[in-house]
């Protein structure tokens, strides 16, 4: 949710009148006035020109941005601009891109956005109100994601002959007004027009017709999964922009794809990929000794800037539209199963620390016993929550050693047995049926799989089958918006403001939704009720209460095995492009506010 502080870039005539402002701010006033030259983590001098080559792993056959069909291309966004545009300074500071000013009444009750006269498409034509209402509504028909996000928002009108108003549902929900700029514009004329062969395009389906956008680049080249070259618009229509200065440096930036992470390693390690952020700590532990790394030639550093306002919950996660996993103690048992500290230890080089958090590493997650305004609310709720969140403190079991081990295993088996399974022989088999347990977790990439066997090897300790299935990208992105898998890894990013998104993550109306994020099949009705506190707070103060007790309640529900992340960013670059001194506090803003060394030689 984003809590609101706006800056006013003129006062109204009359009362009567709309009150034009230029940013959207969390929390706090913007740090940026109306008049701000740029912002302010840029270079401002930063040369244009040369090539960044960037990598990533699986592939592509998707150039739509706004449906959840196919495997959409890396690189997309630079084609396109936003309503507004955030600030990486700020937790959610975010100031106008196509829009020059924005506004709405003081219940909130809907937000006019007006567009600025300059913004052109990149065959010349003005972005219109037409083409806002046109990718806000095939946005929300077309894709899942942005359905559940703008759910509240009930109509798009043009308003005038620069502006768009979008209406709510509800009045008084500070987040709406912001949210509706993030979404990506498209050209209706361009949409609704046919290829160079002469057929209709249909935005409703994938497409590898190199689109066309309003934004900082094009796209050059491609080979279908394989590589795209995106070339920077000397004709950009906001170039100049304050919220643009100093950025979109490199002339050029290519994608290859990788079906192999070690062969894209390999790749960066000899020169022909510009940039990487390293997924694994013990890649990062053993791997970067290179001749490059040691003379300087590649550049390596971790950072905690993109995990200052960012939350993470990775986790295994059980798909409770299976029966076996419908018994929060099977889930729980599955945690006990989990030695971290092992792996930890030998895969990761201890680089690496458990989530003990659907918000982990922010001031919103939940810790010791519910106090003040969080104990009232989870007492208001005194039926519907699990008893352990008002005397027990959630903690992930610790192993380690091969007593501790012992000691989480043998609390699995009992776990399991009070939930109706018990270990015959060498299986664990269900009581009344006499079917054994068994499952498959389902992985997008084999750089996953080196984490897993190790728990599915300690499963099987106790009985368990549980199989490793690693599918391609585009299988892997059908079967979890279908809900069609046992377990699999997910990844949960929180901001600082949570609001609309937790429905879909965690709502019981998301559970049948295909695309939604609701990956373990979340039905309660205390978590439907937090989720509508969160949204609907009136003040930070109560916001983060419903927060936490939420965090609360998943966590007793063990609806997930928490996993681990590192905090960090780790990157590594060739020396041959470069960075501003300082960082935005909130992110390392690449590519956007690097360069390239040679630009300009």
């Amino acid at each position: 949710m984003f809590l609101m502080a706006v800056a006013v870039a003129a006062a109204p005539a009359a009362a009567q009148e709309p009150q034009w402002r230029h940013a959207i701010a969390v929390l706090d006033e913007p740090k940026l006035p109306a008049d701000f030259k740029r912002l302010p983590y840029v270079n401002p001098d930063a040369p244009k020109g040369g090539e960044l080559r960037l990598s990533e792993e699986g592939t592509f056959d998707n150039f739509n941005p706004l449906i959840d069909r196919g495997t959409p291309a890396a690189g997309l966004g630079t084609l396109y601009d936003t309503l507004l545009k955030h600030s990486e300074d700020e937790v959610f500071g975010s100031y106008g891109l196509l829009a020059e000013a924005l506004s709405y009444p003081e219940d909130m009750s809907s937000v006019t956005f007006r567009l600025r006269p300059e913004a052109r498409w990149a065959d010349g034509q003005p972005v219109t109100p037409d083409d806002v209402i046109f990718s806000f509504q095939k946005a929300k028909e077309h894709s899942a994601l942005y359905s559940n996000y703008y759910r509240h928002v009930t109509a798009a009108e043009k308003t005038g002959e620069r502006e768009v108003t979008f209406r709510f549902d509800e009045k008084n929900n500070r987040e709406l007004p912001a949210i509706v700029g993030d979404f990506p514009v498209l050209p209706k004329h361009w949409w609704e027009g046919k290829t160079a062969q002469g057929q209709q395009r249909d935005i409703s389906r994938t497409t590898l017709e190199p689109p066309m956008g309003s934004g900082p680049y094009k796209m050059a080249a491609f080979q279908p999964g394989a590589t795209i070259r995106y070339e920077l618009r000397d004709d950009y229509w906001g170039k100049d922009l304050p919220v643009n200065v100093g950025q979109y440096n490199f002339k050029v930036i290519s994608y290859t794809y990788f079906a192999d992470r070690d062969v894209e390693f390999e790749a960066f390690r000899a020169g022909n990929i510009d940039y990487q952020q390293e997924n694994s700590s013990s890649r990062w532990a053993t791997r970067y000794d290179f001749d490059a790394v040691k003379d300087g030639r590649v550049v390596r550093e971790a950072l905690t800037n993109p995990f200052r306002a960012t939350g993470v919950m990775q986790a295994m996660v059980p798909n409770m539209r299976r029966d076996i996993f419908k018994d929060a103690r099977v889930r729980e048992a599955l945690n006990y199963a989990f030695d971290f500290e092992d792996m930890n230890k030998n895969l990761a080089y201890g680089g690496l620390k458990r989530v003990d958090s659907f918000f982990w590493g922010t001031e919103l997650a939940s810790s010791g016993l519910p106090q003040g305004r969080e104990l009232e609310i989870l007492q208001g709720l005194k039926d519907k929550v699990p008893a352990s969140v008002f005397t027990t403190p959630y903690t992930n079991p610790v192993g380690g050693d091969p007593q501790k081990v012992r000691d989480n295993l043998r609390k699995a088996i009992g776990l399991f047995k009070e939930a109706g399974w018990e270990l015959k022989g060498n299986q664990m088999v269900n009581a009344r049926t006499g079917k054994p347990m068994s499952f498959e977790i389902l992985l997008s990439s084999p750089s996953m799989e080196r984490s897993v066997l190790p728990y599915v090897a300690s499963l099987k300790k106790i009985g368990v089958d549980a199989r490793i299935r690693t599918v391609d990208a585009s299988q892997y992105v059908n079967r979890t918006r279908s809900f069609d898998y046992d377990v699999i890894w997910a990844v949960w990013a929180q901001t600082m403001n949570p609001g609309n998104e937790q429905s879909d993550y965690w709502g019981s109306e998301s559970v049948n939704r295909t695309g939604s994020r609701n990956y373990a099949g979340i039905a309660d009705p205390a978590v439907d009720e937090l989720v509508r506190m969160i949204t609907a707070a009136p003040n930070r103060e109560e916001q983060v209460a419903a927060i936490k007790a939420m965090d609360r309640v998943l966590l007793a529900h063990h609806y997930v095995v928490p996993l681990f992340y590192s905090g960090e960013a780790k990157i590594a670059y060739w020396n041959r492009i470069a960075r501003p001194a300082e960082l935005p506090a909130y992110g390392i803003g690449f590519p956007a506010i690097w360069w390239s060394k040679s630009a300009g030689k």
